[in-house]
């Protein structure tokens, strides 16, 4: 008989997203961190009942996210890294905001394939709140992500075009102390993230207010950043965007794109997920992989190469011909 494991490993999949999304508010992680406990230790730190802490503990322990060893529970490195509080990068503030937010909009998503419509999505100040969290932290991991699977050495002056995090310039900075960057968008966007850079950044990374689809972009720079560009925008505004980038680079700079991106032929899991997620929440598009590299050639850049990056998006990496 053939084996239905991987049916219903996917088709319980929302269960499994809930119990991560409960341990972490209900704080399984950050107990751990003060070292491996039994259920019933754990229950204590978290001030659960010792049956929910077993269910969870074990929920976690299955899904490859907890150690379970001479019946104590620790964290996995994963965990103790991104949801523990133990200092670095807390990927909590994005795990409340696909709890809080994503998952109840996904159960608009049968008619959204219908339609390819969003479902209704309203943000009140509270919901705006872990919405903005949710995004920014989630941002962050990309631009680590992204920093330690690119090397920015070679380049003196990056501009960020149209993005929406100062995290991605903040992160090559700090490992590249000759490094100095631009932040470029419209005045909401300037405005929604000046003041969000790392202490002692402050004096590398300026922010200029212009529309990369209608305005003059300023200044000149070895390499050209569009972060979560391209899934906002169609096919003609993301050329426009891509000769706007163009234009301030010398032949040989080097452009750095980087999104979900749709490949089949990779198998990769994350961008067809983060494809759905796009259309039920905003209806914006992750675009195949192959027409970005058409815009491409079109808009005067070479391909050079795409690297999916951990638990994060892709980055095509492309030339100035």
């Amino acid at each position: 008989m053939t084996d239905p494991t991987a049916l219903v490993t996917v088709a319980t999949g929302y269960m499994a997203a809930k119990q991560l999304f409960a341990a972490s508010e209900l704080g399984v992680f950050s107990a751990l961190a003060l070292g491996p406990a039994t259920s019933l230790q754990l229950a204590e730190r978290a001030e659960l009942p010792e049956r929910t802490a077993r269910i969870l503990g074990d929920a976690m322990v299955g899904l490859g996210l907890l150690e379970h060893r001479e019946g104590r529970y620790a964290n996995t490195p994963v965990t103790e890294a991104y949801l523990a509080g133990q200092g670095g990068l807390d990927l909590r503030p994005h795990l409340a905001f696909w709890d809080a937010l994503s998952y109840p909009h996904w159960l608009h998503y049968t008619s959204s394939m219908r339609s390819a419509r969003p479902g209704p999505f309203e943000l009140d100040e509270a919901r705006m709140g872990v919405f903005m969290n949710g995004v920014q932290t989630y941002n962050a991991l990309h631009a680590v992500m992204l920093a330690e699977n690119y090397d920015f050495s070679r380049h003196r002056h990056v501009l960020d075009l149209g993005g929406l995090s100062t995290a991605f310039l903040g992160e090559a900075a700090k490992r590249n102390p000759d490094l100095t960057g631009a932040f470029v968008n419209t005045g909401e966007f300037v405005d929604r993230v000046r003041g969000s850079l790392d202490a002692g950044l402050e004096g590398r990374i300026s922010f200029h207010e212009a529309d990369p689809l209608t305005d003059e972009v300023p200044g000149r720079y070895d390499a050209v950043l569009l972060e979560h560009v391209v899934h906002r925008f169609d096919a003609e505004q993301n050329k426009t965007i891509l000769r706007a980038a163009r234009g301030v680079v010398e032949p040989g700079a080097t452009l750095l794109v980087l999104d979900f991106l749709l490949d089949p032929t990779d198998g990769r899991r994350l961008d067809p997920v983060m494809a759905g997620e796009y259309l039920v929440v905003d209806g914006t598009v992750v675009h195949p992989q192959d027409e970005v590299g058409g815009w491409l050639a079109e808009t005067g850049w070479r391909w050079v190469e795409t690297r999916p990056l951990p638990g994060s998006p892709r980055v095509v990496i492309a030339e100035a011909v």
